[in-house]
Parts: structure tokens; sequence; C-alpha cells
């Protein structure tokens, strides 16, 4: 150990580093490594310098090391659980910062950020309390600006008193919105995991405490719509709409219309339905997604000519629009243009292929098989060719190990067609997890 480089080496690191220059630190600090491998701080310094080059997984590597030689380094614990949060890794980031937090208990930071790890995880109450803990801990250290920072936190996540004339409806700029953006995203996340009773819950309070609260409604119809609740998510929608006053401007307007279309389309109602989705094209009228939307209100009310045309609109603005192109089949099959169809499912097929979308794949492929069976100059070999596409990407793009799987497959099953091989191989290579 050459204590003495270690230092030179080191000092050189937080230097480049206090100017910035993150490349030289990591250079500077992996000197200082070289010269003392059990330098806890060297690992720490660089692992920062990692991060701020927006280098994660070196970064966690760093502080990983810097905390096996340390286990009490709380800002290893730190830094450990900020990079793991830039990769979404809360259960991660969680264990980081409790550990940080019981190393020091003052620190206000760690508590700052415990807060936007629990914020994240949906826990608002606690939340709270973490932000609140941070915001006195800056105080007791004279960080006024740190203080500010925690204490907009805790009235962003708590409701405020709402006085009546703020309820009113002559005067809608003054109405707040006690809950930041964050907490809807937080419920829908709540939901989807399965906890929609306590998703429910918070947003009743939430309207409870401020009944204009557009977003809270619209929430609330989007949770009703993940049920299959449609009625009570129309009424939701609605009562959104009505929050907002006519000529405001609000980027959930489309949003609602939107959702509102298609839950009226889960009810029959395919002529409200349109007319929503006109609204929200009113809104956007680069969405292609609405098109499509639309699209689909045509072609289960009978009119194939005017879904085709929203179809194709939606493709204009997005060619890679799988949806559009596998329910303009749809549309096409409908008035017998069987040709258009089966080039349509192909090209669904090829992009649902390129998402990873396997499950909308099969069922693109599915149909074009049925097409294909009822069409007599169907061409196999487009089949083919997309069945090919698909194992090459399961192999990696290396077409001999493809064909040797297909080879052993034909020793043991000769006389098969080519799709027959095809597709049984990559069954094989999905049911072995190759």
């Amino acid at each position: 150990m050459d204590q003495e480089s270690y230092q030179q080496a080191y000092q050189q690191g937080l230097s480049q580093a206090q100017q910035k220059n993150y490349l030289a630190a990591v250079g500077a600090f992996t000197e200082a490594i070289a010269a003392n491998a059990w330098g806890a701080d060297a690992y720490y310094q660089r692992g920062l310098a990692y991060f701020d080059l927006g280098q994660a997984h070196p970064a966690i590597s760093d502080y990983t090391q810097a905390l096996t030689l340390q286990p009490d380094h709380s800002l290893a614990a730190y830094g450990r659980a900020l990079a793991r949060l830039s990769l979404k890794n809360l259960p991660g980031a969680w264990d980081d910062i409790e550990v940080a937090i019981r190393v020091d208990p003052k620190s206000p930071g760690a508590h700052q950020l415990r807060g936007t790890i629990l914020r994240k995880q949906g826990n608002l109450p606690e939340a709270v309390n973490s932000f609140k803990q941070a915001a006195q801990l800056y105080l007791e250290q004279q960080d006024k600006q740190g203080c500010r920072r925690c204490l907009e936190q805790v009235t962003a996540l708590t409701p405020q008193p709402v006085e009546q004339e703020r309820l009113s409806r002559s005067a809608p700029s003054q109405r707040a919105a006690f809950l930041e953006a964050d907490f809807f995203k937080q419920l829908l996340v709540r939901a989807e995991r399965g906890d929609f009773r306590g998703a429910m819950e918070e947003l009743a309070w939430a309207i409870q405490v401020d009944p204009t609260d557009a977003k809270a409604y619209y929430c609330r119809g989007m949770l009703h719509c993940k049920q299959q609740h449609y009625r009570q998510a129309i009424a939701d929608f609605n009562q959104a709409l009505h929050c907002i006053s006519p000529g405001e401007s609000s980027p959930d307007v489309g949003s609602i219309f939107r959702n509102r279309g298609k839950a009226r389309i889960q009810l029959g109602d395919y002529l409200g339905a349109i007319t929503d989705f006109e609204q929200a094209l009113k809104q956007d009228p680069q969405d292609a997604a609405v098109y499509v939307a639309r699209g689909n209100a045509y072609r289960l009310s009978g009119k194939y000519v005017e879904a085709i045309q929203d179809y194709s609109q939606a493709l204009k603005i997005n060619p890679k629009d799988a949806l559009a192109y596998y329910n303009r089949a749809i549309a096409q099959v409908c008035i017998e243009e069987t040709q258009q169809a089966s080039e349509d499912y192909q090209r669904a097929a090829s992009q649902f292929c390129e998402q990873e979308d396997w499950e909308n794949y099969q069922k693109a492929l599915d149909s074009l098989k049925k097409l294909q069976k009822a069409m007599p100059r169907a061409r196999p070999e487009d089949l083919t060719a997309l069945l090919r596409q698909r194992l090459l990407r399961l192999v990696g793009g290396h077409w001999e190990i493809a064909e040797r799987l297909i080879q052993q497959l034909k020793q043991k099953r000769p006389g098969m067609a080519e799709e027959w091989y095809l597709d049984r191989v990559i069954q094989q290579i999905q049911r072995d997890g190759r």
C-alpha cells in the first residue's frame, strides 16, 4: 500500500469531481484504489463520479465495495439507494436508505430520500412524515432551502382546508389540487397490483376534501374501467368534465373524452363513443390512438369504410401502430377485401414481433392463418417469413442455431411442412427458456 500515492490520487479525484470533470475523476480514484484497495472512501467517491456520468450500475458496484469495507458508511448506503432508485429498484433503495438512517439518523437528505421512496411506493402518509422530519433536520442545520423543498413536498401530499367559495363554479381558477400528479399515478399502480379497495378509499377521501378535483374523478373512472364497471366509470368521467369549466385549459380533457368513449364502446353506445372521440381529436388531432378507437366504434357499428379511413389516418401518424394494422385487417375482411386484410395481418404480426408483444403477435398469426385457409391463392411463404423472423429474434440473430434445431426436429418428424417445423422450434425455445 502506497499511502502517499493514494492521497495524491484521491485529492486529484476530488478536485476533478468538484470541477465536474467526472471522467477524469473516475481515472484518479481508480489510481487511488490501485494504491490502496482498502480505501472505502475512494470506492465511494468513484461511485459518485460514475453516477454523475449517468452510469448507475458501476456506481452501485463501487458503493457496494465501499459498504463491504466499511458497513457503517452511511454516505455509500445513501448513494446506493439513490442509484437503485434511478433504476426503479424500490425494494433495494428502501433497504439502503434504512441503513443510511440507522447509521446517521440526523441526515436530512436521507430522510428526504426515504420520503421520496415512500411516495413512489404509494405510502403517502409515511412519505409526509419523512418529509416533515427532513424539513426539521434541515432547519436545525440552518439549511432554509432544503427545509423549504421538503415543506413543499408535504404541502403537495397533504389535503388543505377548502373554503366554500373556492369550491364554487364562479371561481374555477382558485380551485387547488391538493395532491400532486404522482399521487394519482401511484393509485393506478396500486390498483394494478390488486389493491383496488385501498385506491378507491384514497380517491373517496380526495373527492371529499375537494369535490371539484377533476383529476380525482378521472382517476376513479379509470379504476372503474379496470374493474369493468363501465357505467360508474362514465359517471365519474362526466363529473370530471363538469369540474373543468368550458374553455379552461387542461391536458386531461382529451384523455377524459378518449376513455369515456372506450367505456361507451363496452356498453354498445357506439354513436356516443364516436362523439367522444371527435371531442378528443379536437384536443389533439395527432393522437393516433384516438383514430384507432374511433375506427373500432365505426367498425362495431357496421361502418367499415369509415373505420378503415380512421385506421389509415392513425397509420399516417404512426406507421408502426400494430393495433391499427390489426383492426384495419378485421374491417377489410368484413368488406371482402381479403388480400389487403392478409397484408395488414402480416404487418400487424411484424410490428407485434418488433414490440415483443407475443400475445397479440399470436392473435395476428392465428387470424392470418384462418384467413389464408379461406384464400385459395394465399401464399404460405408469407407466414413462413414471419415465423422465420420471430425465430431469428429468439436465437439472437444466430440462424445457425435455429437451423440446427430445425434439422434435429426434421430427423425426428420427417415429412412435415416447413411452417410446422418453424412453429414447433419456436414453441420449444419458449418452453425451455433458451
